[in-house]
């Protein structure tokens, strides 16, 4: 705005000018009229002069003579003085043409002003109306790093809630890893021949050992193998070091893919209950009462009929293999540790 106030003022300094200008050259000519007026009344004058002096001396014809001559040479005069003024008419005439094209510059001039005025104004408001827009984009950016700052602060605190979680994964991991070696020492200080799942504890017993095809009823070979089994592990699971993590202690019956679910069902739920009912029987004879107690609280026996069947290397089902019992626990909170387990290697933390 500054520019374009300096840019009209320059527009009136060239205006003043050009009217002094003006008013100059009108003054000029003013003047050579009035010498014209004042040479001609002299002219006048002196012609009137001479008349009188031309009457006056009438009579004699030297003066007349005179007189005719100092009129004439006046004449000569004026006629110069004439010519002289209708070459200065030209010269103010050519002026004014000068005058006239540089007025019309001018306006031309003047008229280019306004557009670069009115172009300037335009872009004055396309900025004003850019600021607009980039104080609107920074109020929203400034919205989504408030936003972006509390997802952090949210996922801060997911990641602390993740940590914790991982803490406790890595606990019962690592109990689960302890525990299972606690078993694996004890069949082995009392000889006993048992394989132990590395990553459940599981141990699998094979339903040809303990029961009759197609039978619930546990043989006295089963019940000998029992009897060296479960007292072992059920001593290390409610031992003081583990009891506290320890939330189930599971029998679970299976069969081979043969035969109906339902009846198959039946008997994997009977031979697991045969086995829980084994052990309880016999865990008055090896444990103190308060264990006892313990392990009726968190004893269950299920039937999963032919479910989770065994293959062989060829992918087939296995049926011998495939009819056992599996003796197993859980630890607290195993099932939730598992899913955040998930969550964690799903979300990448």
């Amino acid at each position: 705005m500054r520019r374009s106030n300096r840019k009209k003022g320059g527009g009136t300094d060239r205006q003043n000018v050009w009217r002094s200008y003006s008013d100059m050259m009108s003054g000029l000519l003013l003047l050579f009229v009035l010498i014209m007026a004042v040479c001609l009344m002299q002219a006048q004058k002196n012609y009137d002069e001479k008349l009188k002096e031309q009457a006056k001396q009438i009579q004699t014809q030297s003066a007349l003579d005179a007189s005719q001559s100092q009129v004439s040479e006046q004449a000569d005069q004026l006629a110069l003085q004439k010519e002289k003024l209708d070459d200065q008419a030209q010269e103010l005439s050519d002026l004014q043409t000068r005058l006239n094209d540089q007025a019309s510059q001018l306006t031309q001039q003047e008229s280019e002003l306004e557009d670069a005025q009115s172009a300037l104004a335009q872009r004055e408001a396309d900025l004003e109306t850019s600021q607009a827009q980039i104080d609107s984009q920074a109020a929203q950016l400034a919205e989504r790093d408030k936003a972006l700052a509390a997802s952090q602060a949210l996922l801060d605190e997911q990641t602390t809630l993740m940590a914790e979680q991982q803490e406790k994964i890595d606990k019962i991991i690592g109990v689960k890893a302890d525990l299972i070696a606690a078993l694996n020492d004890e069949f082995q200080k009392n000889q006993i021949q048992v394989q132990i799942d590395s990553e459940t504890g599981a141990i699998v017993l094979e339903s040809n050992v303990l029961f009759d095809f197609n039978e619930s009823v546990l043989l006295e070979e089963g019940t000998q193998i029992l009897s060296q089994v479960l007292p072992v592990y059920c001593d290390v699971l409610l031992s003081d070091e583990y009891i506290d993590y320890v939330a189930e202690i599971i029998i679970d019956g299976y069969t081979d893919t043969q035969g109906d679910y339902i009846s198959n069902l039946e008997l994997s739920q009977n031979r697991a209950f045969a086995v829980a009912e084994y052990l309880v029987s016999i865990s008055s004879m090896n444990m103190s009462p308060e264990s006892v107690s313990t392990l009726l609280e968190k004893l269950t026996a299920n039937g999963r009929s032919m479910s989770n069947p065994v293959l062989d290397a060829n992918g087939n089902v296995d049926m011998d293999a495939s009819r056992r019992v599996e003796v197993k626990f859980r630890l607290k909170d195993e099932e939730m540790i598992a899913q955040l387990q998930e969550m964690i290697e799903e979300s990448g933390i």
